[in-house]
């Protein structure tokens, strides 16, 4: 087992659990990308994601990028979703201005028959970057390792690339219930033992994107996204040598299933920009923290409009718990992932008006 160094913040963690922190922790979704001209530079050198993603060491290079810009409270493992069905043997490739494809999706009996659980080894490039990135954090802030809810890698699976509205796994949804199930069973397996692999290779907390849930009718979201979802929380580590492990689950544009989310297995639900934070923590109730969510296109404003706007979201999230055991808190995030035009100076005084305006409430509060 690799000996770490021990963490100097564990503000994020402890967010996490539900426990009393200092201030609001802030980590970004795609804090390491493109708004970034070090990874552009980095991106144009090597000229392919995949490539950045496969090599351990680049990839290592691009999760510290924003560690050493700003002061965020978490990193996160610099991968792809679609490692998954890359190993699976599906043909993983990223077009300019196209975004990802698969070169043979999954939409008949034959594919789905032939879909199996990756053996890990095929994922070893990811895990080493587990490794090598907690190592090289030093323990400056916990690291965050992630895969794509069930769900969300099906639809791209059965697509075959990006979608807007994924008609075609949507359409296999009605026609062949029995073969998406098999996709999702499969998924749910393989999302479960390469979450449990990273949080063996050094991930302090894991996250699942569920980014496609958004799409389904209220029955088919409970059979097609919830319990497969229920099926990887329920084997993940809950803790590993003595250390409790926080699981996030991100849920774009459900909204409307806050009730759904609230008996989910996790630590932490993370909010798309849509949502009212009290109305969440309303329904959500005293067992989740809630992680989120600024519209990301608010860091394309003026500095002071951030700031604004991030005191906003404070706000609207209320009182935060400032006692002893465990109670209401919140991390702070973007309702999704960093617009790629975002100046990094924009994203720096982010960070210094989260903690700048939660230390304020909270000496406030304790008046």
């Amino acid at each position: 087992m690799t000996a770490f160094a021990p963490l100097q913040n564990d503000t994020f963690l402890r967010a996490c659990l539900r426990q009393r922190t200092e201030y609001t922790p802030v980590w970004l979704m795609r804090q390491a990308g493109r708004f970034l001209p070090e990874y552009r530079a980095l991106r144009a050198r090597v000229g392919s994601f995949l490539d950045l993603v496969s090599q351990v060491e680049l990839a290592t290079e691009v999760a510290l990028m924003p560690m050493e810009r700003f002061g965020l409270d978490a990193a996160i493992l610099f991968s792809d979703i679609l490692v998954i069905p890359e190993a699976m043997g599906l043909g993983l490739s990223f077009l300019a201005e196209e975004g990802p494809r698969l070169a043979q999706p999954v939409q008949d009996d034959a594919a789905v028959a032939g879909l199996h659980v990756p053996d890990l080894e095929k994922l070893r490039h990811v895990l080493d970057t587990v490794r090598a990135t907690r190592i090289a954090l030093a323990g400056k802030a916990p690291l965050i390792g992630f895969a794509g809810s069930p769900w969300t890698l099906a639809c791209y699976m059965v697509e075959g690339s990006g979608s807007t509205d994924f008609r075609t796994a949507r359409t296999m949804l009605y026609r062949r219930p029995d073969l998406l199930n098999r996709v999702l069973r499969v998924n749910a397996d393989t999302v479960a033992s390469f979450l449990n692999a990273q949080i063996e290779a050094g991930a302090q907390a894991v996250m699942l994107f569920d980014s496609w849930g958004g799409v389904l009718s209220g029955a088919a979201y409970e059979e097609f996204d919830l319990s497969p979802l229920r099926r990887v929380l329920s084997r993940l580590h809950r803790e590993y040598d003595g250390v409790r492990i926080p699981r996030i689950v991100f849920a774009k544009g459900a909204g409307n299933r806050l009730q759904h989310l609230s008996k989910l297995d996790c630590d932490v639900i993370g909010l798309d920009w849509t949502v009212d934070l009290q109305e969440a923590r309303a329904v959500l109730g005293p067992t989740k923290a809630l992680q989120g969510n600024l519209d990301p296109l608010a860091l394309l404003a003026k500095p002071a409009v951030v700031e604004a706007e991030a005191s906003k979201v404070l706000r609207a999230f209320g009182p935060v718990h400032m006692g002893v055991g465990e109670g209401a808190t919140h991390i702070f995030n973007l309702g999704h992932g960093v617009h790629p035009h975002t100046p990094p100076e924009h994203v720096a005084a982010l960070v210094d008006a989260v903690h700048g305006h939660s230390k304020s409430l909270r000496r406030a509060a304790a008046r």
